[in-house]
């Protein structure tokens, strides 16, 4: 078994047999109670970001001043801008970190569902390797993978006769959207550092501000789009890891980019 194994994987197996046991051996509520579980353990870690954001958020009239004050000095500029996110504790570029640690967090899952949660001839023993022994299941013993309306081992599509490609199921589609309305729900302060590196020619602002404007859109289009081979199990963890994030980013900053979308529901379900 390599490192990856070890430091990751082997301890995610581990979690999800462990909550499989005592909820009455429901894999489906294993991965829902497992997820909220894994969230609250890396919370300290993304939580600083959405806070960074909100800050930004809230500094955008002081960022303006010091844009007209030093218009026509970019050095002065990229140093005053500096000593203000030191002093008011704002670190822009701290958004990747959030977005990585779920990536790995994903890699590893993935390795459960696919390398470690199979069925067949000698599929309880390969779980088995993978387990501690106070978790080790009897070799009798077999795996219940079924949830509501899927196997969490396979991936959450359906298939239309006569159309050429599967179509994402409705766990998949969820977790795609969830998703989308997290990083929606952050644009406000993303939009402020664009304007910054708009009207700023220097190379970092821009990569800076190019890179938190891909990841709005690119994660949820690689939920849909890989979430479509791998195991609905993963689709089902993602779903309800982006439903936490939603609700802490909308405690954290509220509604952010989707404060227009709100409102016109709002207002339609009032006329209607």
């Amino acid at each position: 078994m390599n490192i990856f194994n070890i430091i990751l994987v082997q301890p995610l197996a581990n979690g999800l047999i462990f909550f499989y046991g005592i909820l009455w051996h429901n894999m489906g509520l294993a991965i829902i109670v497992f997820s909220l579980f894994l969230r609250f353990v890396l919370n300290p870690l993304t939580k600083p970001y959405m806070m960074s954001m909100k800050k930004i958020k809230d500094a955008e009239p002081q960022l303006k001043k010091l844009k007209e004050k030093y218009k026509n000095d970019k050095t002065g500029l990229m140093k005053a801008q500096a000593d203000f996110y030191k002093e008011k504790g704002i670190n822009p570029g701290a958004g990747c970190l959030p977005y990585l640690l779920q990536i790995v967090v994903l890699i590893a899952l993935f390795s459960v569902f696919s390398k470690v949660l199979v069925s067949g001839p000698g599929g309880m023993e390969k779980i088995n390797s993978y387990l501690y022994q106070p978790l080790k299941f009897k070799q009798e013993e077999t795996l219940s993978t079924q949830f509501l309306y899927m196997n969490i081992t396979k991936p959450d599509v359906f298939k239309v006769p006569n159309f050429p490609v599967p179509i994402p199921g409705p766990i998949l589609l969820l977790a795609a959207l969830l998703q989308l309305a997290s990083s929606l729900m952050m644009l406000p302060a993303i939009k402020i550092e664009e304007k910054m590196a708009s009207k700023t020619p220097e190379k970092g602002d821009d990569m800076q501000a190019s890179m938190q404007k891909s990841t709005t859109y690119m994660f949820p289009l690689m939920t849909l789009i890989f979430g479509m081979s791998f195991s609905s199990g993963l689709a089902l963890y993602w779903a309800v890891f982006s439903a936490f994030q939603v609700w802490q980013q909308y405690k954290t900053s509220g509604w952010g980019g989707l404060s227009n979308t709100i409102w016109k529901i709002k207002a339609y379900l009032k006329i209607n």
